[in-house]
């Protein structure tokens, strides 16, 4: 009865230490960590069985890390050789840099509507005389969105290291581990599950909807004679906004209606009517990947990314589908559910 009892308070006290770690992440601002520790870890265990086809045991692991250490490293270096190198072209360069951006504020105030245009510059000096007036005014903000950008990209790196250093444990099936832990670890293990469900459910829905849109832009716009500006960075946008549940879809789309709205009316209405023949279509995709994959309905998942978007702002729209999908495994292993 006393070990019952002592199963009974571990049991209690792993879900107790679970959920206030899972809630104390949103006023640590250590989102961005746990997610990237679960994407590194998530990954590591997804292409295991791949590379051990060619090698066995734990060097499989150690290769997979190196080559995730490798592609990261190479594109931060990429990215940020190519930025430097824009700037200095740029400086370098600043009457062609004047031409192409008093090019772009011509052609807007000549293709978009008078309502828009109002608000814009009329040539490039007023253009950067707001800019630098923005600037002095809102020099705090700047600071403080530099420093939350360098705490957010240093959390992301040490997240990616926690994960792939936790993907190199090797599981035990030892029956007499402390039963705490081995609660927490029977906790920690649901929520790996739920973290790949939403992750891999939420990537293939964003793949369809940049596919369907790929398709809309490149295939059925330039068959009315319809050229989309701007459409491969449209398309990118698309696969990056589709990784947020439901509010990814509605920040694609609007910004396809805003864009043909500069091109005319035509290009809307045809973008219009596409988006809602592509909606009603991929409310039956989500459903059914989201409902195979953690047995939730879209009313669920926006339910809940609205109560955690109320909590926590917009860190607690991206966990929201983690979150309930991990609630209801635990629900479901409970047979509350």
């Amino acid at each position: 009865m006393s070990q019952l009892n002592k199963r009974g308070l571990c049991q209690a006290a792993s879900y107790i230490l679970v959920f206030i770690a899972l809630f104390m992440i949103f006023p640590l601002r250590l989102l961005p960590c746990f997610l990237a520790g679960f994407i590194v870890y998530e990954t590591v265990l997804a292409l295991t069985p791949w590379v051990e086809r060619l090698v066995k045991g734990p060097l499989a692991r150690w290769i997979i890390i190196f080559s995730l250490t490798l592609v990261v490293v190479l594109g931060l270096a990429l990215g940020i050789t190519k930025l430097i190198s824009y700037l200095l072209h740029d400086f370098q360069n600043p009457a062609a840099f004047h031409a192409a951006a008093s090019k772009l504020l011509e052609d807007a105030q000549r293709t978009l509507s008078p309502v828009v245009t109002r608000y814009l510059p009329a040539d490039i000096d007023e253009l950067q005389h707001q800019v630098v007036t923005w600037l002095r005014e809102h020099l705090v903000v700047v600071q403080t969105f530099g420093r939350t950008a360098a705490h957010t990209f240093a959390t992301m790196l040490i997240g990616m290291l926690l994960g792939a250093i936790v993907s190199l444990r090797v599981s035990s099936d030892d029956a007499h581990q402390a039963p705490l832990k081995q609660a927490l670890l029977q906790r920690l293990t649901l929520l790996a599950a739920s973290f790949h469900n939403v992750v891999f459910a939420q990537i293939k829905v964003s793949l369809v909807n940049t596919l369907l849109t790929c398709g809309f832009l490149f295939g059925l716009l330039p068959m009315f004679g319809l050229h989309f500006p701007f459409a491969k960075t449209v398309v990118v946008l698309t696969f990056v906004a589709g990784l947020l549940p439901i509010i990814g879809n509605l920040i694609s789309n609007t910004v396809i209606i805003l864009i043909g709205l500069s091109i005319s009316l035509e290009a809307a209405l045809i973008a219009l009517i596409f988006l809602i023949v592509v909606h009603k279509l991929e409310y039956f995709i989500n459903a059914r990947i989201f409902g195979t994959r953690i047995n939730a309905k879209t009313w669920e998942i926006l339910l809940a990314m609205l109560v955690f978007e109320s909590a926590f702002g917009l860190a607690g729209v991206v966990a929201a589908p983690v979150y309930y999908a991990y609630l209801k495994s635990e629900l479901r292993q409970t047979r509350l559910i």
